[in-house]
């Protein structure tokens, strides 16, 4: 499973939601879901942030899930048809994520 194309940078975006569903990172401009609306308001900072990271967090199992059930054989693999069914599972989800997140901020 580790040598799925995508699966290292599904499990870092996984591991980085964690503390914002937890809610523990305060406003800052550096991490979390930043807008004008969440960076001058707690609630909506902690509500956003909860938010996109439950979707990112899907996002990365929505990949997972994806690369066990159609594995590629290594870093060689010559079917380029299923390298962008892992490129899709990866980025679609990803890019709902963040306009799902956006509508409901």
């Amino acid at each position: 499973m580790i040598h799925q194309p995508f699966f290292v940078p599904s499990i870092l975006i996984a591991i980085f939601s964690l503390p914002l569903i937890l809610g523990v990172i305060p406003r800052n401009r550096f991490y979390g879901f930043r807008t004008q609306r969440t960076l001058s308001d707690e609630g909506a900072w902690y509500k956003a942030n909860r938010l996109g990271g439950i979707l990112f967090t899907l996002s990365s199992s929505v990949y997972l899930m994806v690369a066990w059930w159609f594995p590629m054989r290594g870093p060689h693999d010559p079917r380029f048809e299923l390298w962008l069914v892992h490129l899709g599972a990866f980025a679609v989800p990803l890019l709902v994520s963040v306009a799902v997140a956006l509508v409901k901020r």
